[in-house]
């Protein structure tokens, strides 16, 4: 599936208009999906006045956003080609910096298929199914696609 110039401005108004209804704080870091295909997701968050700490990288909490969208946002495609009313939550999260994010950050969730199969497990057992998806974050401006960051969120899923 290609990423057409359609289907990347209607991901980002559903992302606009989630960040306006559901969670302000989307909007205030003015996150981006730059790519969908059939391994998963990428996002893109920009390093500003409003997602820059003190030593001029990209702060924690706003790291943290970026692996919470990205994969609840490669979850939600899942869910919606179901067509099943699969309620999505994350547990937690580990984290490990390896270096500064001094430029945008990319966030990399290549768990499509994993993600589809525990959609389908909830919905064929009616329990909940956790599953630990590995995030990649990279900024391309100063590293190239070596790695600043890399996370393990656990979804929790489980069909209304």
């Amino acid at each position: 599936m290609a990423l057409t110039f359609k289907n990347k401005l209607q991901y980002n108004l559903f992302l606009w208009y989630f960040g306006l209804t559901k969670v302000r704080l989307i909007n205030f870091i003015k996150p981006k999906i730059i790519d969908v295909n059939d391994k998963g997701v990428t996002l893109s968050m920009p390093l500003n006045r409003r997602t820059r700490n003190h030593v001029k990288s990209m702060y924690i909490g706003a790291m943290v956003v970026g692996v919470d969208l990205v994969t609840g946002f490669t979850a939600m495609l899942k869910i919606r080609e179901s067509k099943r009313n699969v309620i999505l939550i994350f547990k937690d999260l580990e984290a490990n910096f390896l270096k500064r994010a001094e430029s945008e950050v990319h966030y990399i969730c290549n768990e499509s298929q994993s993600i589809a199969a525990a959609v389908e497990e909830t919905i064929k057992t009616g329990e909940r199914v956790n599953i630990a998806v590995p995030v990649v974050a990279i900024a391309p401006e100063s590293f190239g696609d070596e790695p600043v960051a890399k996370f393990s969120i656990t979804l929790s899923l489980k069909e209304k």
